[in-house]
């Protein structure tokens, strides 16, 4: 009887093997700066917050969960939904069960909120978001998402968070990203290097990488925008409207900046929400809707400018709910709106 043995046959990775969102973050997390876990932590505490909102959306219609709550409305004046709360509330939680963040601001609060800490660990993070983006569209069966953001805080991890530590640039974003609760589930995010997308598989309750390092093209056939609006908008606004159906673009407007964002990041476009009579500082909040999808939106090759043509990254933030204008998207129509508003504008750039 031969006594040769068999070589075993060498295992090849698999190209298409599933990748689960907590795999991906493990495994980047060498791409860190301050690689301690931290960060890694926070992104799996969105992760799970994000599943348990999914949960909650889908089924909203049989629970007692749509509709304005009562008797509420948020610190910028906006009628909150009674999913806004339930969002609001899970993402709180997840966030403060791991210890590794030292405080959140909530477009729905009207201040920081302080975390405790957890046993003796020392937490170098805050956390922003914009808990249900869109809520109003939930009462419709309309697409709704969460945005958040992270930042390294400034103050010593010794003592307690400040206001100061939100009030930061949003290039100095370590992480930012988006759920984007529609006919699939999927969550956006981005640390700086490169953009990558997982969806929800609900057979086995994991986000697992579907979308590997996204690119927004280059340019698009689409413009999104609220023009009902469009009689109280500047004249370089009009202009560049007028100038988008002059060339058959296609206008297309959800209600819900993340799904909007979401549609340009992957067939092109721009997304416009400019100035109005009303809101002549624009409408929406720098911290919680601006300034992460800017990051995300750049960092898959897009830009992100103000209707002052500043970039939106590099606005240094006063006030925790302070709002701005924004234009979005493919970088050669964002540079078609930037020669209207300098032809056409008649304040001073």
């Amino acid at each position: 009887m031969s006594t040769t043995t068999k070589k075993s046959p060498e295992i090849k990775p698999n190209a298409n093997r599933i990748i689960t969102l907590d795999e991906f973050i493990i495994r980047s997390e060498k791409d860190f700066e301050f690689a301690t876990g931290e960060l890694t932590g926070l992104l799996r505490d969105i992760g799970v917050a994000a599943k348990i909102v999914n949960r909650e959306v889908n089924k909203a219609g049989l629970v007692s969960i749509v509709g304005e709550a009562d008797g509420a409305s948020n610190t910028s004046g906006d009628t909150q939904q009674k999913l806004d709360v339930y969002a609001n509330e899970k993402l709180i939680e997840c966030l403060q069960n791991s210890g590794e963040c030292c405080a959140i601001a909530s477009e729905e609060n009207d201040d920081i909120q302080l975390i405790p800490k957890v046993g003796s660990k020392q937490s170098h993070y805050v956390v922003l978001f914009d808990p249900l983006d869109g809520s109003s569209n939930i009462d419709v069966n309309v697409s709704v998402g969460t945005i958040f953001a992270i930042y390294r805080r400034k103050s010593p991890a010794e003592g307690p968070a400040q206001l100061d530590d939100f009030l930061q640039p949003g290039i100095r974003q370590v992480a930012a990203g988006y759920v984007l609760y529609g006919t699939s589930t999927i969550l956006v995010y981005s640390t700086g290097r490169g953009v990558n997308g997982f969806t929800l598989d609900p057979s086995i309750g994991e986000f697992c990488l579907s979308h590997r390092n996204m690119r927004i093209p280059d340019s698009g056939n689409y413009y999104s925008v609220n023009q009902g609006y469009y009689s109280k908008f500047d004249l370089e606004m009009r202009r560049y409207i007028d100038h988008c159906s002059d060339q058959n673009y296609g206008l297309r407007y959800i209600g819900s900046m993340v799904s909007d964002i979401h549609r340009i990041l992957i067939q092109g476009g721009i997304f416009l929400y400019p100035s109005t009579r009303k809101f002549p500082k624009g409408k929406l909040r720098l911290l919680y809707e601006c300034n992460p999808l800017a990051f995300v939106v750049e960092q898959a090759g897009g830009k992100a400018v103000n209707a002052q043509l500043k970039r939106i990254l590099d606005i240094e933030p006063k006030e925790l709910h302070q709002r701005s204008t924004i234009a979005i998207g493919s970088p050669v129509l964002v540079d078609e709106l930037k020669a209207f508003i300098e032809r056409y504008s008649a304040l001073p750039l």
